[in-house]
């Protein structure tokens, strides 16, 4: 073998190395940015739900406006929310803000019995679950990606072709983060 077989196979082998190494990044960025979406998706299922819900408490809770207030505001907010750091500041807030209208909405029995606000509130359960669902996964996707991103010798080609860091999509609140208090 002469050396120029030889430079042409290290040649080949490098490059064969870099196109794996671009390809499988690409694919990696594509995961997350699908997880984020699937996130939004149920986001937006929540927003929608809202509405409903406080149109339904509405008529059993006249006097409890500030509450009512805080939701509209607070579901505004995480709509309008940009970033994905001002999202999951947003949707923290509104999560928490829910947890204080159905709190109150226990002191009201006659609502508690009311089918569509329990549909509602079913239904209301079922997005969180599956936005924690949507989180974890994207979660997941965002730590894959960022191992491979950081990781030698690919870190040496993300830095090249512009694969940034990607941001978890975390509890923001420590409220959230400490275990319910229940007391009898």
């Amino acid at each position: 073998m002469s050396i120029l077989t030889i430079v042409l196979i290290i040649l080949a082998v490098v490059v064969f190395w870099l196109i794996v190494v671009f390809n499988g990044l690409v694919r990696l960025r594509y995961r997350v940015r699908e997880a984020w979406s699937d996130i939004d998706v149920q986001l937006k299922r929540r927003h929608d739900l809202i509405p409903n819900l406080v149109e339904t408490v509405k008529g059993y809770m006249s006097h409890e406006r500030g509450v009512f207030e805080k939701v509209t505001e607070a579901r505004a907010r995480a709509m309008g929310a940009a970033s994905k750091d001002e999202k999951s500041g947003a949707e923290n807030a509104l999560s928490n803000t829910l947890k204080t209208l159905f709190a109150v909405s226990e002191n009201y029995p006659e609502l508690k019995a009311n089918a569509n606000f329990l549909d509602l509130q079913r239904e209301l359960a079922d997005t969180e679950n599956k936005i924690q669902a949507a989180r974890r996964f994207y979660n997941g996707n965002v730590m894959d990606y960022n191992t491979k991103t950081a990781t030698f010798p690919n870190n040496l080609m993300a830095g090249v072709f512009g694969f940034g860091k990607e941001d978890f999509f975390g509890l923001e609140n420590a409220a959230e983060k400490e275990p319910v208090q229940v007391k009898f």
